[in-house]
């Protein structure tokens, strides 16, 4: 991305579990096999697509996020292995 000066923007990447609540951001990446990746793209969760962190429990529970239209809960382990890069 650049901005209007022709300069870089940088944005940062992290794992979907450490978004605070209410932030969004795109999937970037995804760290898993070919069960994962089909398992997450059912949900609507692929590369490109914008997300959202709706909430999270304490210490690992499940996440809640929205990727389009629908929410979606994640466990904790899952949501680790989904790379967002922030806006």
């Amino acid at each position: 991305m650049s901005d209007k000066d022709g300069l870089t923007a940088k944005s940062t990447t992290i794992a979907l579990s450490r978004m605070k609540a209410r932030q969004e951001g795109v999937v970037v990446e995804i760290h898993g096999g070919r069960g994962l990746i089909q398992r997450l793209d059912a949900m609507g969760i692929r590369i490109g697509v914008r997300i959202i962190k709706l909430s999270a429990q304490f210490m690992q529970g499940p996440v809640i996020a929205k990727a389009g239209a629908t929410q979606i809960a994640l466990g904790f382990g899952m949501a680790q292995k989904i790379i967002v890069s922030l806006r």
